[in-house]
């Protein structure tokens, strides 16, 4: 069986390359993470993050996103070295072609032993610029944004 790339699996190619990365979470002004993006024969993309925690020490994540054309969405993980917790994917593209929401859930920072909504989106600003933002589901049904990541392409791939 070969799947062969189809325009969802297109949008994500414009995340191939090498990423400055800069947040509202970072340990120190200046400090930035570096994040790399390959793609696995046009099916899926391979982001690849390094940098320093706030607080400090290294730290390294993996992303992957493809297009699941049977379920008709986005699909993906999320896994980091500061946390035991994989974060499973399941996204859309807004009408725009611009915004991807990747809905997950995970343990609730807030209240430790329950578990809460989370949407990780992904906003294209121009070729090379795009935008991360986290944010959780509070309980009273708004939504709480909980970082956000600027990210700068150096070198496409």
């Amino acid at each position: 069986m070969q799947a062969e790339p189809q325009q969802e699996h297109r949008w994500l190619e414009q995340l191939l390359g090498e990423w400055t990365v800069t947040s509202d979470m970072m340990p120190e002004p200046g400090a930035a993470w570096t994040e790399r993006v390959r793609s696995l024969h046009g099916l899926w993309v391979v982001a690849e993050g390094e940098g320093e925690m706030p607080g400090g020490g290294a730290a390294t994540t993996i992303m992957t996103l493809g297009y699941d054309p049977r379920r008709q969405c986005y699909v993906g993980t999320w896994i980091g070295s500061m946390m035991t917790h994989m974060w499973v994917y399941e996204g859309h593209l807004d009408a725009g072609g611009k915004v991807l929401t990747l809905d997950c859930e995970g343990e609730d920072f807030e209240q430790p032993g329950r578990t809460a909504r989370y949407q990780d989106i992904i906003t294209i600003r121009s070729p090379d610029h795009r935008l991360l933002t986290a944010r959780m589901l509070t309980a009273d049904g708004s939504w709480k944004q909980i970082m956000q990541a600027e990210y700068r392409r150096w070198r496409p791939s």
